[in-house]
């Protein structure tokens, strides 16, 4: 099943969540005839929103791909997760994506994580369209929201097409379609007849708001374009192939974010979206090239182009557990790969055979002989890799950059009720792990529990869910914790020492090392050397390995450490006493002494929450978030509700869905997303001590 690369557009539906990626997402297929029926979140009838818990919710949980054809182009299109705790299936889809479609409500407008996934397409460099939804809902802002994707997202919105009226269909100025600024048309979609879009002249009373919001859009554009600037200038017509083109070659510079609108529900604006994929954003050889490194010589750097004659790589983003065998979601960045073929993974240096491949089309597959550059494929037969794993061939290998997750900040504890459930549930959890990589279980050695750890309380609740109803494991489950950290309090400077006898043989080894707390450190503990060549290389690598491991075991309470840096100052050492082995036990006596004379700081993590409420309850909700020493950081009044942004410890929110309820009558909304770690109060460091 080749495809030409340059017609390919691999893309994600990205957004906050309720604000109809889905429905997006089911319109599209409908349209491109991938299915026949529409089918419906509410109802559970929608084709990536096939796991049972995602339809009794409501929610998408996993992302799901499906392959289908639009004009001339072939579309790999993810449909991704909304929800904060389930960001890590975002984060992945974004990795491996060439462009992105951004959906975002017109009610509600720019969301806290609207806002997070912006960011992380940032952070890949994904070019990306908005699609501002639910025109039809009453307080629907078409120009409010692109004022505030401006504002909060810091990019540059054109807006490419404009809404013709908004709100639903019994309020006066309805909602009935939209203006087209590259052709200069109205285009209305008739209700009731799906396929058909009825291209009209623009009426005279719309007339001057499409011609100065298409000088807009001709002004934004002529920034990147000589050709288009010169036009202008000389007052000749622009025609709508050379706003295509240039439309194109900013969004695929990130440059620009064209805008459009409509109401997935009601059918209306979508095939412009799926025609602006089309038109503007990159098909992978419209991308940079994509860099690795040489496994065997770090330093050295190595491209692949998205060509079918390039030496073989891909990177797996996804695993997704099968009764027959895991599937394993690649994205084919160069080179060709055939069924039935050996594989390389540099990370590993391991050899994989790939006895199957697998076109994915949601909770469907069609087996295929191979598959080139710039596609996406399910591989089946796996054993070694997991997700963020390089593929490669064996003579020519390379190491792309892998996919980092956030860390967890939620607990709970399961017991197994016998040893044979045991069994049971290391395997299942076992599974889990493969499959999310933000999933975390380890197993109590005290208390026989098994701790597992997620994004949040809806993570874990899913994850309990599968464990006894999909799973039928009969296990207790206990109420969430929190994952605290530890950090130290001050700087020190220690010596650690080893004088002793092992096994008829003296060791000695001193080693000095600075311990301080650092911000700048990533997450965990860093280990640095400012000694020069006064220890030989070998003894200082042992002691770094050690002080390492030191710090990833966890501090004076038992908790990650995180935001610690440790600097070997020197050492001293004996001519025949001095090994590895002492230099050891010496950075493990400097660790242990280091962590002593530092003193200890609890780490709690801080919440970023979002919530929307209705005004007449505003003062109710602040009352509420100070008791939970929350940092109110802005409230800001949009139309008839208020949004509060604040900041509060992950300890004081869990349950904060029912009394949100309370508080509003249940008209008020609440988004939380993992923010940052702060210092708990002496009170809750006093309970561990």
């Amino acid at each position: 099943m080749s495809r030409p690369v340059a017609q390919l557009r691999n893309i994600g539906i990205v957004a906050h969540i309720d604000a109809g990626k889905t429905t997006v997402t089911e319109r599209m297929l409908f349209y491109a005839h991938f299915s026949h029926r529409l089918g419906r979140v509410d109802s559970g009838t929608t084709v990536t929103d096939f796991d049972p818990e995602e339809q009794q919710r409501g929610i998408t949980i996993n992302s799901a791909c499906v392959t289908f054809p639009w004009k001339c182009v072939t579309v790999n299109l993810i449909d991704t997760p909304g929800h904060v705790d389930f960001t890590a299936e975002v984060e992945r889809s974004l990795r491996v994506l060439d462009g992105a479609v951004v959906v975002f409500s017109a009610r509600e407008g720019v969301e806290a994580q609207s806002e997070t996934v912006w960011r992380q397409a940032d952070r890949y460099h994904v070019p990306r369209l908005a699609f501002i939804n639910k025109m039809d809902r009453e307080g629907a802002d078409f120009y409010g929201t692109v004022q505030e994707i401006e504002e909060r997202l810091e990019c540059r919105p054109i807006p490419v097409n404009l809404p013709v009226g908004s709100g639903p269909p019994h309020m006066e100025g309805a909602f009935r379609g939209i203006l087209d600024l590259v052709e200069m048309k109205l285009l209305v979609f008739p209700a009731g007849d799906e396929d058909t879009i009825l291209v009209e002249d623009i009426p005279p009373e719309m007339t001057d708001d499409a011609e100065f919001w298409r000088s807009h859009l001709l002004d934004q554009l002529s920034m990147f374009s000589d050709e288009l600037t010169e036009r202008l200038l000389a007052e000749e017509p622009i025609p709508p192939e050379l706003i295509h083109k240039v439309l194109r070659e900013a969004v695929i510079h990130n440059m620009i974010v064209p805008v459009l609108c409509g109401s997935a529900l009601d059918g209306i604006g979508v095939q412009p979206v799926l025609d602006g994929v089309a038109d503007w954003l990159p098909s992978p050889v419209d991308i940079p090239p994509v860099e690795g490194r040489d496994p065997d010589d770090p330093e050295k750097r190595l491209l692949r182009r998205a060509d079918a004659n390039e030496p073989f790589c891909g990177l797996l983003f996804k695993i997704q557990a099968d009764r027959h065998g895991d599937l394993h979601y690649v994205r084919v960045y160069s080179g060709t790969l055939k069924a039935n073929s050996r594989v390389y993974n540099p990370g590993k240096r391991q050899k994989e055979n790939v006895p199957q491949l697998w076109r994915i089309q949601a909770d469907r597959r069609q087996q295929v002989a191979s598959v080139e550059a710039g596609d996406i494929i399910g591989i089946i037969g796996l054993r070694h890799s997991v997700t963020g794993d390089t593929l490669s061939t064996v003579k020519e290998p390379i190491l792309l950059e892998s996919i980092v997750f956030p860390e967890t900040v939620i607990s709970m504890a399961i017991e197994p009720e016998t040893s044979e459930e045991r069994k049971r549930l290391a395997a299942v959890l076992d599974m889990m792990r493969r499959q999310d990589p933000t999933f975390r279980a380890s197993e109590s050695e005290e208390t026989g529990q098994t701790l597992i750890s997620g994004m949040g309380e809806l993570h874990l609740e899913v994850i309990k869910h599968r464990l006894l109803r999909d799973h039928r494991l009969n296990v207790r489950v206990h109420n969430p914790r929190v994952s605290y950290r530890e950090t130290i309090e001050r700087k020190v400077e220690v010596t650690g020492l080893c004088h002793r006898t092992l096994g008829g043989q003296r060791l000695f080894a001193e080693l000095a090392i600075r311990m301080e707390p650092c911000s700048e450190v990533a997450s965990r503990v860093a280990v640095v050397s400012d000694c020069g060549d006064r220890l030989p290389t070998s003894l200082l690598s042992a002691a770094s390995e050690t002080l390492a491991e030191e710090g990833a075991g966890g501090g004076m309470l038992g908790f990650p450490l995180m935001n610690v840096k440790i600097t070997v100052l020197g050492g001293a050492v004996h001519e025949m006493e001095s090994n590895e082995t002492a230099f050891r036990m010496a950075a493990a006596d400097a660790f242990r002494k280091g962590l002593q004379q530092a003193g200890t700081v609890l780490l709690e993590p801080i919440m970023r929450i979002e919530i929307t409420t209705p005004e007449e309850h505003l003062g109710d909700f602040v009352s509420d978030l100070q008791q939970r020493r929350a940092v109110i950081t802005r409230t800001q009044p949009r139309g008839r509700i208020t949004v509060i942004d604040a900041e509060a410890p992950l300890a004081n929110l869990f349950g904060y869905a029912n009394a949100m309820r309370g508080l509003s009558q249940g008209r008020a909304q609440c988004t939380m997303e993992p923010f940052s770690y702060g210092p708990a109060p002496p009170e809750v460091l006093a309970s561990f001590i």
